[in-house]
């Protein structure tokens, strides 16, 4: 059996080990911009092709192309997308190749943000006001009638990528004129103030198998937009917080149809109305470090169930392994200094310190999350006195 996976980013050790662990052939895909930059775990890979990208995008044509290519002289018995941006390429890939798994249509529920919106809302769904950036007309009705501020997101990015928090109509005309032909890429939804969280889930079967809910620090999108510290913890698991948050997830991937694989959705609990806000999910394992995260304070690796979840395919049964009930935070920001030296958090409920140039960042765990929260506000302290640069420098790779 041969698996071809996706990656226009590197991502996903873990899953392609697993798949070579469960005896499968590996076939990996992924851009040649990050040929000489990318250390993948090349013993659990078989044959390894390079496509021609820019900034570690591809042309969908080229895509289907090369994977017909190859389809010459391999069998492809499934393919896996290991990054957000490859699941509409693997969508349409198994269209194309008649591979069963997500097609086209699931797929757009799980990459773009306007169908998720339509689709949830139709679900009975609670979802902040949007509307497509479309029709002139009606966007003014809208602008009229819903109060600001609003968000301007693009449909098919990745996080907090190209969104904008716009505060007067005016505002939003100026930016909607400078798109072009992009507008109808985009939409236009409320800001709703409020706390976010995420849930991270296993899916087999169209249920859920594992689900962990989380609460973000500073929302992401000030990060992304004020260069603050992201940080995240689990919820307490008994908390009305949780138990309100999967029970949301719960009816938000039955109502799109997500029927296995894995999931990172995000939510708000409006601070003016208490309730539950649907904001966006994926079917991938959640970035920033996040598995990293699950697996501190669960011992799942969401990576290598996702692997074990594809592979089995329907046709087998596949239950999780029996998580551990730790809790864990993590905390990650710029620096100012290209090698920071970390030596001095010493406590011992850190599980793990990022190495990256000009990033500072840790994992902690611990059986009390009251001690997780402890420690996490320390380090927030400390990392913005001593190490946290608001903007990346200029000679940083990738930025």
């Amino acid at each position: 059996m041969t698996i071809l996976c996706l990656a226009s980013h590197e991502k996903g050790h873990e899953f392609i080990r697993e798949c070579k662990r469960q005896g499968w052939t590996v076939v990996l895909v992924t851009a040649e911009s990050i040929r000489n930059s990318a250390r993948w775990p090349m013993e659990a890979i078989d044959e390894i092709f390079y496509l021609p990208d820019q900034d570690q995008r591809w042309n969908p044509a080229h895509v289907r192309n090369a994977v017909s290519y190859l389809a010459r002289e391999r069998v492809f018995d499934g393919i896996a997308p290991l990054d957000d941006f490859d699941v509409e390429f693997a969508a349409m890939l198994r269209e194309h190749l008649r591979i069963p798994g997500m097609g086209d249509t699931t797929a757009r529920y799980f990459r773009d943000k306007l169908a998720m919106r339509v689709r949830a809302a139709e679900a009975g769904l609670i979802v902040p006001d949007f509307i497509h950036v479309l029709n002139y007309k009606h966007l003014a009705a809208f602008l009229a009638r819903v109060p600001g501020p609003w968000v301007l997101k693009p449909r098919s990015m990745a996080g907090a990528i190209g969104i904008s928090k716009i505060q007067s109509s005016d505002e939003f005309w100026r930016i909607v004129d400078g798109l072009g032909d992009e507008q109808s890429n985009y939409l236009l939804e409320r800001f709703v103030p409020g706390d976010i969280f995420h849930v991270d889930s296993i899916v087999y079967e169209r249920e859920i198998r594992f689900a962990a809910a989380s609460a973000y620090g500073t929302p992401p999108l000030e990060v992304a937009h004020g260069g603050g510290i992201f940080t995240t913890r689990t919820l307490e698991r008994d908390s009305d917080t949780a138990k309100r948050l999967l029970a949301e997830n719960q009816k938000v991937l039955a109502a799109l149809g997500l029927l296995r694989g894995v999931s990172h959705t995000e939510y708000i609990i409006g601070r003016e109305d208490g309730r539950v806000y649907f904001l966006e999910t994926s079917a991938r394992v959640g970035g920033a470090h996040i598995a990293e995260l699950v697996e501190a304070a669960t011992g799942i690796n969401l990576w290598a169930e996702w692997a074990k979840v594809e592979l089995a395919a329907g046709k087998t049964p596949y239950a999780p392994p029996e998580p551990r009930e730790d809790y864990g935070g993590l905390l990650i920001s710029l620096a100012r200094q290209e090698q920071p030296d970390t030596s001095s958090f010493t406590d011992p409920e850190v599980v793990w310190r990022m190495a990256e140039p000009h990033h500072v960042g840790f994992i902690v765990r611990s059986a009390s999350p009251a001690r997780v929260r402890e420690v996490l506000d320390d380090y927030a302290a400390r990392v913005a006195r001593d190490y946290h640069a608001s903007a990346p420098p200029k000679d940083m790779p990738g930025h």
